[in-house]
């Protein structure tokens, strides 16, 4: 069983109440619910929230939403608390969609769990993507990643990574796509441990599992994403949208 859970919460330091900011007259919530109920694999979906005013929004829309405590430091955690009061087994997959990414193309779900359905040996998978816009390279906000040839990711970072210290110029780079699918026991153990040190320094939380001595597969996806983090990059949303393209 493939449960989907989206975290949203309305404080955010750059862009206030961004789940309920209108695209193309729907709250950007409700277009990340739809696109998650349209992935093959998905059996359920449900926004988890800490706020009333997104509760009451997806209510109102027809949407699943659990309330969950204010008090939490990561989206992870919000969804480790929703699926904590659901029917599910330890077996069961949990895929983690954020409620920031409204163009987010609902195969991504299928993709990402797909390793944890062929495998029951494994525990937790995200997504990657080959950069193909040069300035994301250098962008701290473009999270890169390195894997091992069973793709297996061996370190995220902030910083360029490979170094390229030749200068030859032809290096592929990847980023992390922040779409995570994890084994429900995993989850529960995921959020349990201890930040790590190199966690703290990049402030990136899939950190926490390489320093614990987790393994992370991680997938090649086709497919961009725009992380609404600023009204700026809600108005692109808008535009492409509008535009009826992609960001691909």
């Amino acid at each position: 069983m493939v449960t989907c859970i989206i975290p949203a919460r309305y404080q955010s330091s750059r862009f206030e109440g961004k789940p309920l900011a209108d695209i193309c007259g729907k709250p950007m919530i409700q277009h990340v619910y739809e696109g998650a109920l349209k992935a093959e694999s998905v059996s359920y979906v449900a926004v988890a929230t800490d706020d009333e005013r997104i509760f009451e929004k997806v209510k109102s829309f027809g949407g699943n939403v659990i309330m969950t405590s204010v008090s939490h430091k990561s989206g992870t955690d919000r969804v480790a608390e929703a699926v904590s009061g659901l029917d599910l087994h330890d077996s069961d997959i949990v895929v983690n969609v954020q409620g920031d990414q409204p163009l987010f193309v609902p195969s991504q779900i299928d993709e990402v769990a797909g390793p944890l359905l062929d495998d029951p040996a494994a525990n937790f998978c995200t997504l990657i993507y080959k950069i193909k816009k040069e300035e994301e390279i250098y962008h701290p906000n473009a999270v890169k990643v390195v894997f091992d040839k069973n793709n297996f990711a061996i370190y995220f970072s902030r910083a360029t990574i490979p170094c390229d210290r030749d200068g030859k110029g032809d290096i592929p780079y990847y980023k992390h796509h922040g779409i995570y699918a994890y084994r429900k026991s995993f989850l529960m153990t995921f959020t349990e441990l201890k930040e790590g040190y190199l966690e703290r320094i990049e402030a990136l939380e899939q950190l926490r599992a390489l320093e614990h001595g987790y393994k992370i597969k991680v997938v090649e996806t086709l497919h961009d994403s725009v992380e609404v983090d600023t009204p700026e990059e809600l108005e692109r949303v808008k535009r492409i949208i509008t535009d009826g393209g992609t960001t691909s």
